[in-house]
């Protein structure tokens, strides 16, 4: 007989819930590789159950809560008490991580969360282990499903972003709320624990910029076609003038990027490095049984443990200002000119146009460009000046565009 391995889970909504299932179901795989048969002997939630004594009779904790408080002080005791824990938290870690972290290592216990990033994708155990000695130089990240099944069926069907949302929370791809999913602060959260991983620095959600998907519109999708591009919310952080930017935002990719294909639900990260060029790796990026699959993964790891997150040796300096390809969305009134006075202005600033699709004629022409790489200071200082000339009958839009092709 195996010996027991007891389990408190703190949070019993669907991935709970699902966690729950599924180690039932897979309890006697586990005793196998492990010799220890796991089992939940205690279940918190709002209703039910007692956190001393969930506490005193675990040999591991499973946090699938959310939110900050009570979930913090929870995790901060347990571990305080010999406990591994486990969590899917991404808000949690990306505002308290370092002082998680720090904890784990004091008491000498494993706080692991593969589940709080990208879902099943195992960015987390890839950074940590995989490429524990690269040098990485940028990670691209898809790593929110709700946005990313938004902007594929815009892409897909002409929806519009309204419509498209609807279908996604029928599908339960969307919360009731999608607001944190919509408008980047999911996906920032979740670069914020990337970035401190794969740059061995503190990254702070307060120190990461973001903008969501809201202003989206069906007629950027048709000009990104004409122009060879497709749309996704991007995060990206990479190593900029020796320092680190980290951020979350629409951007446009060539059907040669990794990313590009990516459709649906699905979550995808690149990892780029000197040493290895460039790995992208995919997968679902939310659902309770495949969050719980990923939850039980690092269940498996606490139970044999390696060595717990170590402190950063690094602070890199955090960069916002940071060089792009922009595209460019003007409604104009047709006239003589007009785009000579839009590449001039930008000309000025240092944007130079790399193509242009101009649609419509009168007052309802529009002029739609994209830019080659320029500091988004000096787009936005160009933008400003454009939206100010008589011709221009509504705010521009501005996207970013991401230039690199793998082969």
């Amino acid at each position: 007989m195996a010996e027991p391995f007891r389990i408190g889970l703190l949070g019993h909504g669907t991935v709970g819930a699902a966690f729950e299932r599924l180690l039932a179901d897979r309890a006697g795989q586990i005793a196998a590789i492990t010799g220890m048969r796991p089992e939940v002997t205690g279940v918190l939630t709002r209703s039910r159950g007692d956190f001393a004594e969930i506490l005193a009779g675990s040999d591991l904790i499973v946090e699938l809560m959310g939110g900050i408080e009570p979930a913090r002080g929870h995790v901060l005791r347990a571990m305080a008490d010999g406990r591994h824990v486990v969590t899917a938290n991404k808000q949690l870690l990306s505002r308290h991580g370092e002082e998680l972290w720090a904890a784990a290592r004091e008491h000498g216990v494993q706080l692991r969360f593969e589940a709080a990033v990208a879902g099943v994708v195992p960015v987390i155990r890839v950074l940590q282990e995989s490429l524990a000695a690269a040098h990485v130089d940028r990670i691209h990240g898809i790593v929110n499903g709700t946005t990313n099944y938004i902007l594929t069926r815009m892409a897909e069907t002409g929806a519009s972003y309204d419509d498209a949302l609807v279908e996604a929370q029928r599908l339960g791809y969307a919360e009731a709320d999608p607001t944190e999913d919509v408008n980047g602060a999911d996906a920032a959260a979740k670069m914020a624990i990337l970035a401190r991983l794969a740059f061995d620095t503190p990254v702070h959600l307060d120190e990461v910029a973001y903008e969501g998907i809201e202003h989206i519109t069906g007629d950027d999708m048709q000009y990104a076609r004409d122009l060879g591009l497709g749309l996704k919310l991007i995060g990206t952080a990479e190593r900029v003038d020796g320092g680190l930017s980290v951020r979350v935002h629409p951007a446009f990719l060539y059907a040669g990027h990794p990313l590009a294909s990516v459709g649906g639900p699905y979550n995808a990260v690149t990892v780029e490095s000197d040493a290895i060029t460039e790995i992208t790796m995919s997968g679902p990026g939310a659902g309770g049984p495949q969050t719980a699959s990923a939850v039980l993964g690092d269940v498996v790891s606490a139970m044999i443990p390696p060595a717990s997150t170590p402190e950063t040796t690094d602070r890199l300096r955090l960069v916002q200002d940071v060089a792009s390809s922009f595209y460019l969305y003007l409604e104009v009134a047709d006239r003589p000119g007009v785009l000579a006075q839009v590449a001039q202005i930008l000309g000025l600033q240092g944007a130079s146009v790399k193509s242009v699709v101009q649609k419509g004629l009168g007052d309802n022409a529009r002029l739609v460009m994209v830019v080659h790489p320029i500091l988004e200071s000096r787009l936005r200082a160009a933008v400003e000046l454009i939206a100010g000339l008589d011709f221009v009958r509504a705010r521009p839009r501005v996207i970013r565009v991401i230039e690199e092709e793998f082969g």
